[in-house]
């Protein structure tokens, strides 16, 4: 982005006009920062009260006479130019005048686009320029560094000391930056609200010793993969930081009991808190985080092992923490029904629970579930192999709001479960990774079908997104009725389903495997997403018949004999060397992310 063109005074009288008072400070951009009181301000363009009012000296007649548009108070001329979103638009408007440029220069300049190397080139000189019209400097209240990751240094940031009004600053992925670099950017930046300090793996305990002592104002710190940091700095920006409301400590493993009851202690305001595989987290904190947050709508835990039923159960009595609306549990083994039980009964308006990898719990969790009716929108209950179809069945009834819900490897359902699943009104994405008991008559039930082929669908299908890898009962024709059912589909993942992955003709429109995947895992991968979906349904259309050129039906009326599909699944994993892994997706595709991604966000 290039900077604004310098523009020249033409007179004492306009130079003496600083952009402090002509130019509005906007600090958050609501409707109210617009408005700053200049010239002709108090008069409204309703009408004029004398005379002597509608007299001009001649500089102002002058000024006035290039254009009626010149006539516009500032506020209302800064709101029509806050509409245009692009950056060269908002430069050409600065150099209409003097007058569109103060009121448009903070617009420009609150955001500097840093997307490629040139518009930094210029950035950086423009706010270290001592000769500027305007102080551009002063001017910059976001920073976003993250799209040039790989070519920030220490050296990089150097111009940016001088930015001490920058309210949010991402340097997410900064791999080359040290102490040094963003200690030079956070020290004296008083105004600062959130800093996002991502894969920074060099950075100490030292940057969060400055942060805690230059930015009393900070409300989210994003500190994930930062592994050097430990208790000392985080507990010293609890005590003074004491307005944090959204902390990221994601892999932090040097993070104990200490430095988060600290937060709990300190930061009242507490919405978001994420401590994904802080493993030595124990009991003490969760119990601290929500019985002190009373205001937390988001805590996520996930891989935190050393957590226990007992965390839960040490909750005060007889309160309950309406605000919670978000839980991520995966991989807390130690966990028990009566946790969820105690849950639920605490936090009766949860939207979002994973319990993902929780293995010890049973039906009865799941019955403590249906309690929250209509708030609950998504769950992840994938390896809990203890859950049977009648929990399942139960939940669909009490709980018609949900949009998401994963059961992968919960192998002891059947398509009772899926066919009540298939009633959820609002039902968008489903998992059903490795539940090998699952025909044709689940995906007729997805697809809104009454059992058959050619009849007419019940109604509209929602679903986008289908996990079905290693179902081995399904069927080319199966699949085919959902692709023509499912007109929003855009995700539908078949790896390991024989019908598929063994026919190049139709892993031809598979998105590719990743590349740290083996040959036997690439073999193995059927993934369609996006475009590969459409085309696949393209594909099967063309000459549909050939699929139901058959004696008998779609379905195998023959009941597969105990431990019968567990063995085609088993030898079909060996036989491609994929026995050992231990995830429902074997990060073959979105599935290993959707667990820990809410689609559906927390309400305020």
């Amino acid at each position: 982005m290039s900077h604004p063109t310098r523009i020249t005074l033409q007179s004492s009288e306009t130079a003496s006009v600083s952009s402090s008072s002509s130019s509005p400070e906007r600090a958050v951009y609501d409707d109210t920062d617009f408005f700053t009181t200049q010239r002709n301000d108090s008069e409204s363009s309703l009408g004029v009260a004398s005379l002597r009012d509608m007299t001009m000296s001649s500089s102002i007649e002058l000024e006035h006479r290039i254009s009626p548009v010149s006539r516009l108070p500032p506020e209302l001329l800064i709101s029509c130019i806050s509409r245009l979103s692009s950056s060269t638009d908002l430069r050409n408007c600065m150099l209409v005048s003097k007058t569109w440029s103060r009121n448009t220069v903070d617009l420009l300049w609150h955001r500097p686009l840093c997307n490629n190397w040139g518009n930094l080139l210029n950035v950086a000189q423009s706010v270290r320029k001592e000769d500027s019209y305007f102080p551009y400097f002063a001017l910059v209240k976001r920073l976003n560094l993250s799209n040039l990751s790989d070519q920030i240094s220490d050296g990089t940031v150097q111009p940016f000391m001088c930015c001490k009004r920058i309210e949010r600053l991402t340097l997410t992925g900064c791999t080359k930056l040290t102490d040094h670099g963003v200690v030079s950017i956070v020290n004296g930046a008083n105004s600062l609200l959130a800093l996002d300090i991502t894969g920074l793996d060099a950075v100490t305990d030292h940057t969060l010793g400055a942060v805690a002592e230059s930015c009393p104002r900070l409300q989210g710190l994003n500190i994930t993969d930062c592994s050097k940091v430990t208790d000392e700095s985080l507990i010293a920006v609890a005590q003074n930081c004491r307005h944090l409301k959204r902390l990221k400590l994601n892999n932090c493993t040097l993070i104990t009991d200490e430095s988060v009851t600290a937060v709990a202690r300190h930061c009242p305001a507490m919405l978001e808190i994420d401590l994904h595989n802080c493993r030595q987290i124990t009991d003490e904190s969760i119990t601290a985080l929500i019985s002190r947050g009373r205001q937390l709508r988001e805590l996520r835990v996930a891989h935190c092992s050393l957590i226990t039923t007992n965390a839960f159960l040490e909750l005060p009595k007889h309160l309950a923490f309406d605000s919670l609306r978000i839980l991520d549990l995966t991989a807390c083994h130690q966990l028990h029904d009566e946790a969820v039980e105690k849950i639920i009964s605490t936090s009766p308006r949860l939207r979002n629970l994973v319990l993902a990898k929780c293995k010890d719990i049973t039906d009865k969790s799941v019955h403590a579930i249906t309690r929250l009716g209509k708030n609950l929108h998504y769950i992840h209950l994938g390896h809990c192999a203890q859950i049977t179809d009648a929990a399942v069945i139960q939940l669909v009834k009490m709980c018609n709001r949900i949009r998401y819900i994963d059961l992968a490897c919960c192998h002891r359902l059947t398509d009772a479960s899926v066919k009540q699943l298939a009633t959820l009104p609002k039902l968008r994405r489903i998992g059903l990774v490795k539940c090998q008991a699952i025909t044709d008559r689940s995906i007729m039930a997805l697809a809104k079908m009454n059992g058959e082929i050619h009849t007419k669908p019940l109604g509209p299908s929602l679903l986008e997104r289908v996990h079905l890898s290693y179902c081995v009962h399904l069927t080319l024709q199966g699949i085919h009725a959902l692709l023509n059912r499912c007109p929003k589909l855009t995700h539908l993942s078949l790896t390991g389903v024989q019908g598929f992955f063994m026919r190049e003709d139709l892993t031809a429109f598979c998105r590719e495997a990743p590349p740290e995947f083996t040959e036997h895992q690439r073999n193995m991968f059927c993934v369609f997403s996006g475009p590969g979906v459409n085309k696949l349904r393209d594909y099967l259309n063309e000459d549909p018949g050939w699929l139901y050129d058959t004696e008998g039906t779609m379905y195998d009326d023959r009941e597969p004999e105990d431990g019968e599909a567990d063995q085609q699944v088993t030898g079909m994993m060996h036989a491609t060397g994929l026995g050992g892994v231990d995830d429902e997706d074997m990060n073959d595709e979105d599935e290993a992310g959707e667990g820990s991604q809410y689609e559906e966000q927390a309400e305020s």
